[in-house]
C-alpha cells in the first residue's frame, strides 16, 4: 500500500507547543466496515515506518493474525521520525527552515493523541486493538488510557516504563552524534551531516537489540573471509549496519525519538506505578523477546501480572 500524508490543521504539544498544517504520514491495508469499529492500529518501532507488509510479512494479510479480509489494518509514522509527519526535518513557520535541534521533544502520549486526530478523521470510531514493539509497545500502553476508543492491546518487548537501563544505552548513543564534529550543535546542513557520529550510534543500539547467547549463536568468533579479511564477522556487522543506517536516518530525527522514548512512564501524573497498571482493564496479550537486551523479560512478566 502506497504512504500516504494526511494534514491535520493543527495539534498541541503536551508541552504547549502549538503547531499548524500538521502532516501525518499512514499506509492502511483492508477497509472499514460499516460500524467503522474494525480497526487495527499497528505502531512501529523506534527507526521503523510505516511498510507492516515489509517488516511484518508473515503478520499482514488475508487471514493471517492483522487480517486484511477482517480489519482495517492503519500504520501511521511517529511524531519526530524521518519518514514523513512532523518532524526536525519539517520547516518551521516563523523561521523559514526546518526545525532540527529546536524541534520540541514529543512524548508519547503527543504521538497517541496525534494518531488519535488521525484516526477520527479517517472516519474510525474504535480500535479493535494495538500493536507494537519496543517504541511501538509504548504507544500501544498509552493507547490503554483511551479505554472507549480501543479494546485490545498487544505490547511486545516493552515494560510500564523506561527504566534507567534503556535511557543509559540511549544517551551514550545521543552523546555519539554530539560528539561527532560535524553535529555543530544540530545545525549540520544535509550536505555534511554528522555520519560518523550516527553510525556509531546505531552500531552501539544494534548491540542492545541482542543478548550474549543470540550474539554467540549467530557470530561466535567467525571471522570475515571477503570484505575485511582478519576482521571479525561481529566487526564487519555492526560497520555495515552503521553505514546503511546513515542513508536512511537523520540525526535530529534520532536524538529526538531515542528522548521521546525516555518520556514513556504509563504512571506519569496519574499515581502509583502498579496502581496504574492494575487500572488498565482491555484484554491484552504481553510478548517478550527473549533475546532482548533492553527489556528483559521480567518487564513483561511483571506488565502480565499487574495489569
Amino acid at each position: 500500500m502506497n504512504l500516504k500524508t494526511k494534514q491535520l490543521p493543527s495539534f498541541s504539544f503536551e508541552d504547549g507547543t502549538q503547531v499548524q498544517d500538521v502532516p501525518v504520514a499512514y499506509r492502511s491495508w483492508g477497509r472499514l466496515n460499516e460500524a467503522r469499529d474494525n480497526a487495527v492500529l499497528v505502531c512501529h518501532a523506534l527507526t521503523g515506518d510505516t511498510a507492516v507488509d515489509a517488516w511484518w510479512p508473515d503478520m499482514l494479510g488475508p487471514g493471517r493474525a492483522l487480517d486484511t479480509d477482517r480489519y482495517f489494518v492503519i500504520c501511521a509514522n511517529v511524531i519526530g521520525s524521518p519518514y514523513g509527519s512532523l518532524s526536525p526535518l519539517s520547516v518551521c513557520p516563523t523561521k523559514g527552515t526546518r526545525y532540527g535541534v529546536d524541534f520540541p521533544v514529543p512524548t508519547l502520549r503527543d504521538t497517541v493523541a496525534l494518531h488519535k486526530l488521525l484516526l477520527e478523521a479517517l472516519g474510525v470510531r474504535q480500535v479493535a486493538f494495538a500493536i507494537g514493539g519496543s517504541l511501538g509497545g509504548m504507544q500501544v500502553l498509552e493507547w490503554a488510557f483511551h479505554r472507549e476508543f480501543v479494546r485490545g492491546l498487544v505490547p511486545i518487548g516493552v515494560g510500564g516504563r523506561h527504566s534507567a537501563w534503556c535511557i543509559a544505552w540511549s544517551e551514550v548513543q545521543r552523546e555519539a552524534i554530539r560528539r561527532d564534529p560535524a553535529w555543530q550543535q544540530g545545525g549540520y546542513p544535509d550536505s555534511a551531516s554528522p555520519t560518523d557520529g550516527l553510525s556509531i550510534a546505531r552500531m552501539i543500539a544494534m548491540i542492545s537489540y541482542r543478548s550474549f547467547e543470540s550474539f554467540g549463536r549467530r557470530f561466535g568468533r567467525e571471522e570475515n573471509t571477503t570484505e575485511h579479511p582478519g576482521d571479525f564477522s561481529m566487526e564487519s556487522y555492526l560497520r555495515y549496519q552503521g553505514s546503511k543506517f546513515v542513508e536512511r536516518f537523520d540525526a535530529n530525527c534520532y536524538l529526538c525519538l531515542t528522548q521521546s522514548m525516555d518520556t514513556h512512564d504509563v504512571a506519569r501524573d496519574r499515581g502509583d506505578y502498579y496502581d496504574v497498571l492494575n487500572s488498565i482493564d482491555q484484554p491484552t496479550l504481553v510478548v517478550g523477546i527473549d533475546s532482548d537486551l533492553l527489556y528483559p523479560l521480567t518487564e513483561q512478566r511483571e506488565l502480565a501480572a499487574q495489569l
